[in-house]
């Protein structure tokens, strides 16, 4: 017989206690305020759909990530949402009638079919907002400073930026004229920064020394947004194209102006490329240094509407509430109060009513804790009422 206990849950997935249960709600709401207070709509996604069109188009990219079930009812292969972003797209793109602009958010778990490898969880609770129909660096600096608000709401006021641009690494690879193979293995190991395997990769195809050094070089341009830039445009200059020359551009553009924005320090990293296939042009991410981790990640992807019916510029970011809240006490939890439990007392459904009223937690229950405040009955000689006896945590 197995000794491993019937209650034990699937790898990645766990219960949320009340305690944490309390503060994503309360973080929850505020997110959702904000959101709203920007001009972004809510929505909310399926939590299943038919697959052939839950990860059609740029949703292929999902499809190792994606939980797979049979629907009982039409016999047809269904899969369990890892990521909203595209299903938010096909809302904006089919859902919903034609606009110029449109800002949507969403917030809800997500289910992923394996871990991350780094005991991660597999279901998340994912937060985002998307901004269609604006391609200008006027809308990149909106998306990134409403993340950085939504990480300030989550209690994170402190944090890194990370900004990239995909559009540089594929100016190299058509100045290279690598292949789509050779190009997915390069995008894998600059992912990893794996410097001795990128050399050795790169030896073997023989290319020019120009641009098997400028390729080389994407892992050490990393750092402080104006002494990247720069060094990236002494290195790369005449090995671009025009889009990879816009790419930096951008860059400088949209860094600029998010560094006056925030406090945290703004980093160029042009080997960032999360995300490659699902993403068309400015990617970023967000890091707090107390958590040592990325908590928020987002990008442009243009193209995302087109098998939709509606291809337009098209960008957002997501971020992980749990994860955000990981590891945080219920400060503000509120102060309890205590009453015995009785039928038929009117004077007492009164003063619980009061008591709660004024935004104190109310329990009426006959095991009262030791100590704890409560409400107790006092008879002056012709009436009862109820008062409060105990200390009150006003702190």
């Amino acid at each position: 017989m197995s000794n491993q206990s019937p209650w034990i849950l699937p790898a990645g997935i766990d219960e949320v206690l009340p305690s944490q249960a309390r503060r994503i709600e309360r973080v929850r709401t505020r997110m959702l305020d904000t959101f709203d207070r920007w001009g972004y709509e809510l929505v909310v996604p399926p939590m299943v759909e038919f697959i052939d069109t839950l990860l059609v188009g740029t949703g292929a990219d999902l499809d190792l990530d994606t939980l797979k079930v049979t629907d009982g009812l039409s016999g047809r292969q269904l899969g369990v949402r890892a990521d909203m972003t595209p299903q938010v797209a096909r809302m904006d793109a089919h859902s919903l009638p034609p606009v110029e602009e449109r800002r949507l958010c969403y917030i809800g778990t997500v289910i992923r079919a394996k871990t991350d490898g780094l005991g991660g969880s597999r279901a998340p609770m994912q937060v985002g907002a998307e901004l269609f129909g604006s391609d200008a660096p006027e809308a990149d600096v909106e998306v990134i400073s409403l993340m950085t608000e939504a990480l300030a709401v989550g209690g994170c006021r402190q944090m890194t930026l990370d900004l990239g641009h995909v559009g540089v690494f594929r100016s190299l690879v058509r100045a290279a004229g690598l292949d789509e193979a050779r190009e997915d293995q390069l995008r894998d190991a600059l992912t990893r920064k794996a410097v001795p395997e990128i050399r050795e990769t790169l030896a073997g195809w023989s290319l020019g020394k120009r641009i098997t050094g400028a390729i080389e070089a994407l892992c050490s341009l990393h750092g402080p947004w104006k002494e990247t830039l720069a060094k990236a445009n002494r290195l790369l200059v005449d090995l671009l194209d025009g889009e990879g020359q816009a790419a930096l551009e951008r860059l400088a553009t949209v860094a600029e102006a998010i560094q006056a924005r925030v406090t945290g320090e703004v980093l160029v990293d042009l080997s960032e490329l999360h995300g490659y296939h699902y993403q068309t042009g400015l990617v970023y991410a967000a890091y707090s240094p107390r958590m040592g981790r990325e908590i928020a990640r987002g990008g442009r992807y243009d193209d995302i509407g087109r098998v939709f019916g509606r291809s337009r510029p098209a960008l957002g970011f997501s971020l992980d509430l749990r994860e955000l809240l990981d590891g945080e006490d219920d400060a503000a939890s509120r102060q309890t109060v205590y009453a015995p439990s009785r039928l038929n007392d009117e004077a007492l459904d009164r003063a619980v009513a009061d008591w709660r009223g004024r935004g104190y937690r109310v329990i009426t229950t006959n095991s009262i804790p030791d100590g704890a405040p409560q409400l107790v009955a006092v008879d002056d000689g012709q009436t009862q009422t109820w008062q409060l006896t105990g200390e009150l945590d006003h702190g």
